[in-house]
């Protein structure tokens, strides 16, 4: 698949992904109104923030493809990074406001403050429709997600998030029959909370994702190595070109941006060699490396160390007299 068929995909399930969170969003605020609650109101607050990230997404979308310009000399990639850690730190904003929220107002009721009374009328139509809503948002972005090649962090964390919208929808509706049913019972002296402890048991179940997320995204922008799989990939796809070289990998570095890896290969062909040389083998190593890890970009370093200078070599150690 080219780049302008994964850039076309992504954008219509971005399109589709906008404007369903819009209207998930929209229905989360008037339901939370209508009946009380405070669990609805922070699904539909959930579902605002992914129609924001779903209309940055596209946009992202449209230039990560771009190569170096005189602009942005290393190209865009970074941008697909750094949407994706401010979509998490967003979201990881919004689950701690609203388990702080939730905890305030258990804290009032235990102070002789109960909150106002849930209205159960208009939560059934809520549920059943932004459930179905979830699913099939869901199903999109998965789908694009997979027939661009798994390539994509903007259509895997809209994947990502459409399903933990429909898990958190799906758990408040049965905890908000649960409060219904418990109303004469026993336990009744919870429900008046109950709305407060369901966020509290949802916002728990997501915030170790969310934090995760954010770690993932902030590490690619510190440049931080690649997972283990990635290196080793890199590493045998690089075997065949340079061993038929006859040349020495002294050391190999890979970095992930987005869905771009940056690849070093600091090699000593152990022998005097022309530019034009090095430039034909940097040619094959990315093409055998971008075969294997696709978005990978080579740079081949002709050097007898690594990616650091040895202590005695290096001048910030040794500078001049």
């Amino acid at each position: 698949m080219t780049e302008d068929q994964i850039r076309l995909r992504e954008g219509r399930a971005l399109l589709i992904g906008m404007w369903g969170n819009l209207f998930m969003g929209a229905a989360g605020v008037v339901a939370a109104i209508l009946s009380h609650s405070d669990a609805i109101l922070v699904d539909g607050l959930f579902s605002l923030i992914g129609f924001t990230s779903a209309l940055l997404g596209r946009r992202v979308s449209a230039t990560v493809h771009a190569g170096p310009d005189r602009l942005r000399p290393f190209g865009y990639a970074a941008d697909e990074a750094i949407f994706a850690t401010f979509r998490a730190l967003s979201l990881l904003g919004l689950v701690l406001f609203a388990m702080s929220g939730a905890a305030m107002n258990i804290y009032g009721y235990l102070t002789g403050d109960p909150p106002v009374p849930l209205k159960f009328g208009p939560l059934i139509v809520y549920f059943v429709l932004i459930g179905l809503t979830c699913a099939l948002l869901w199903f999109i972005h998965r789908r694009a997600w997979k027939r661009t090649g798994e390539s994509s962090d903007i259509l895997r964390m809209e994947a990502t998030a459409a399903a933990f919208d429909g898990i958190i929808t799906a758990a408040a509706g049965v905890g908000m029959a649960g409060i219904y049913f418990l109303q004469d019972t026993a336990l009744s002296v919870i429900t008046p909370v109950g709305d407060s402890i369901i966020v509290l048991l949802l916002c728990s179940t997501v915030i170790a994702r969310y934090i995760s997320d954010f770690r993932r995204g902030l590490a690619e922008l510190a440049g931080v190595t690649a997972a283990p799989e990635h290196i080793a990939t890199t590493r045998r796809a690089a075997r065949a070109a340079l061993g038929e070289d006859g040349g020495r990998l002294n050391d190999l570095s890979v970095t992930k941006l987005g869905r771009s890896f940056q690849v070093a290969v600091y090699y000593d062909p152990g022998r005097p060699v022309l530019a034009q040389e090095i430039d034909t083998l940097n040619l094959r190593l990315q093409h055998d490396i971008s075969a294997a890890l696709p978005g990978a970009d080579v740079i081949l370093l002709a050097t007898a160390c690594g990616r650091s200078w040895p202590a005695t070599m290096d001048p910030r150690s040794n500078p001049r007299p």
